[in-house]
C-alpha cells in the first residue's frame, strides 16, 4: 500500500517531536493528525480509524502502553509503530505483546522510518482484505435442512435464480432464513469464488448507510479524513445481500436505483461514476407492495428488486423438517460448548413439534442452544426446553371479530404478540426480541412503529 492518502495519527506528548514527524509524513504524501497523549489519541480513534498510528510511550494522562491495552480491550486492530527514547528491548518486547506492530527508538533514521510505514500500511491492506474473506467464507452456510415439499421448492426456485444476474427478493417472516437463502444463491452461482458481502439496512442510520454502500470521498463530510470504499465497491465481481431493504431510507433507494440499473454509482462527495459487477439480492419481512401503495417505498425500485421472487416459508408450515434442523443445532452447539449431548427426548421433540414457532428458525436455535447448556444429562428433555414465551397466538374469535382486513389482523397480531414479549420480560427489551428471534434495533423499530408502550414495572 503507497502511504500517499493514508491518515497517520501522531500520539506524542513533545510538540517539537510531533511537528518533526508530521513534516516526514507530509513528505511520504500522508495525512498527518496530532494527539499530545493517550486520552486524545482514543478519542481521535473513536471519531475516525486511523490507517496506522506511531506512538509514544512516556506521556502524561494516559501513556502508551495503556493506551495500546485500552486499544486491545476495545477489540480495535490498529498498526502501531512504538517511537520512544526509552528503547530497551524489555519496553519494545512488552510493546509488541500489547499488539504494537514495530519498534524505533528516537532518534530514528528518516529512510528507516519510510520502510516501516510503508509495511505497516502493507499490513493493514492484507488484514482489511483478509477480514472481507473470511467475511465470505463464514457466510457459506451449509446446506439449506430440509427435505419438506415446501423447502424443496424453495430450494428449487433457488437453485433456478442463482444460474442467472437477475436480483432476487426474498421475503418471509423473521427467522425464516432469508440470510441462509441468499449465501446459497450466491454459493450456487458462478460468482461463488467472488466477495459476498451482508448490508443490514435497518441497523444503520441513514448517513452511515449511504457510506456504508457507496464509501466517501475524503472530506466529504466532519471526519472523513481518507477516501473509503463502499459495500457496492468491496463486491466486485460478487454479490451483495441487502437485508431488511423494506427499511432503506427513501434518498438511497433512488440511489439504488441507479445502482440496478446501469451498476454505476459516485462515492458521498465524489463525482466521478464507479462501475461495479454485482448482484443484488434483497431481503425484507415487511409487505413491499403494500409499502408501494402507502408511498413508502418506491415503486420503480419494486419492480427492479422483484424479478426473481422467493417467498420462505414459516417453520410451522414445513414441520416435518424441524427434527433434521434441531439435530443439526445440537451437534452444532454441543461442539461450541463442548458438552457431552447426544439426542433429543421424545417427549421433548413433542414439545418442539406442537410449539407454532412465531420466530421460526431462529428461534428454534435459541431453544436447542439454551437446552444444550443446561441439559443436565446426554439427552436433552422436556425441562430443558424454553418454550412458555408468546407463542400461542390470540384466540381465533379476538382475531374475527376485530372487523380488520388481512393487514391489519396481522399488525394487531404482531402488537399482542410483542407486547406478551416485554410482559414476560419485565420491559427487558433485549430478552424480548431473543425470545421473538429478532435483532433488538429492529423490535426498536416495530416499538415506534406500533407506539407500544413499554410495562410498568410491578412495585415490591
Amino acid at each position: 500500500m503507497h502511504p500517499a492518502g493514508a491518515t497517520v495519527l501522531i500520539v506524542d506528548d513533545n510538540a517539537s517531536a510531533r511537528r518533526l514527524l508530521e513534516v516526514r509524513l507530509r513528505a511520504l504524501r500522508c495525512e498527518p493528525i496530532m494527539a499530545a497523549d493517550g486520552k486524545e489519541a482514543l478519542d481521535a480513534i473513536h471519531r475516525d480509524l486511523p490507517a496506522l498510528m506511531l506512538l509514544d510511550l512516556e506521556m502524561p494522562r494516559m501513556g502508551g502502553m495503556e493506551l495500546l491495552r485500552a486499544l486491545r480491550r476495545e477489540g480495535i486492530d490498529l498498526p502501531t509503530i512504538v517511537i520512544t527514547a526509552h528503547g530497551s528491548i524489555e519496553t519494545a518486547v512488552e510493546a509488541m505483546k500489547e499488539g504494537a506492530y514495530d519498534f524505533l527508538p528516537k532518534p530514528f533514521d528518516p529512510n528507516h522510518l519510510e520502510i516501516v510505514v510503508r509495511k505497516a500500511l502493507e499490513r493493514r491492506q492484507l488484514v482489511e482484505a483478509n477480514r472481507l474473506l473470511r467475511d465470505t467464507l463464514a457466510a457459506r452456510t451449509p446446506d439449506i435442512l430440509g427435505e419438506s415439499p415446501a423447502t424443496r421448492r424453495a430450494v428449487e426456485t433457488a437453485k433456478k435464480a442463482a444460474a442467472s444476474n437477475s436480483t432476487v427478493l426474498l421475503l418471509g417472516e423473521s427467522g425464516t432464513g432469508k440470510e441462509v437463502f441468499a449465501n446459497a444463491i450466491h454459493r450456487w452461482s458462478v460468482r461463488k469464488d467472488k466477495p459476498f458481502v451482508i448490508v443490514n439496512c435497518v441497523a444503520l442510520s441513514e448517513h452511515l448507510l449511504e457510506s456504508e454502500l457507496f464509501g466517501h470521498e475524503k472530506g466529504a463530510f466532519t471526519g472523513a479524513h481518507q477516501t473509503k470504499k463502499g459495500k457496492f465497491e468491496l463486491a466486485h465481481g460478487g454479490s451483495v445481500f441487502l437485508d431488511e431493504i423494506g427499511d432503506m431510507p427513501a434518498p438511497l433507494q433512488a440511489k439504488l436505483l441507479r445502482v440496478l440499473q446501469d451498476h454505476s454509482f459516485e462515492r458521498v462527495g465524489g463525482t466521478q461514476p464507479i462501475h461495479a459487477d454485482i448482484r443484488i439480492i434483497a431481503a425484507t419481512n415487511r409487505d413491499l407492495a403494500r409499502a408501494v401503495k402507502d408511498g413508502r417505498f418506491r415503486e420503480d425500485l419494486y419492480y427492479r428488486l422483484n424479478v426473481v421472487c422467493l417467498t420462505l416459508p414459516p417453520l410451522r408450515e414445513r414441520r416435518e423438517d424441524l427434527p433434521l434442523i434441531a439435530r443439526h443445532f445440537l451437534v452444532t452447539y454441543a461442539a461450541e460448548t463442548k458438552r457431552a449431548v447426544r439426542g433429543i427426548a421424545t417427549k421433548a421433540m413433542d414439545l418442539l413439534m406442537a410449539h407454532p414457532w412465531p420466530g421460526n428458525v431462529r428461534e428454534l436455535a435459541n431453544v436447542i442452544e439454551r437446552a444444550v447448556v443446561l441439559c443436565g444429562g446426554h439427552e436433552i428433555g422436556p425441562e430443558d426446553l424454553a418454550l412458555s414465551g408468546p407463542a400461542a397466538p390470540p384466540p381465533a374469535s379476538s382475531v374475527s371479530a376485530s372487523g380488520r382486513d388481512f393487514h391489519g389482523q396481522v399488525e394487531a397480531f404482531k402488537h399482542a404478540v410483542i407486547e406478551a414479549a416485554l410482559r414476560e420480560t419485565g420491559g427487558n427489551q433485549t430478552k424480548a426480541a431473543e425470545r421473538l428471534g429478532l435483532q433488538r434495533t429492529y423490535l426498536v423499530k416495530l416499538l415506534r412503529e406500533f407506539k407500544i408502550r413499554m410495562p410498568e414495572k410491578e412495585e415490591p
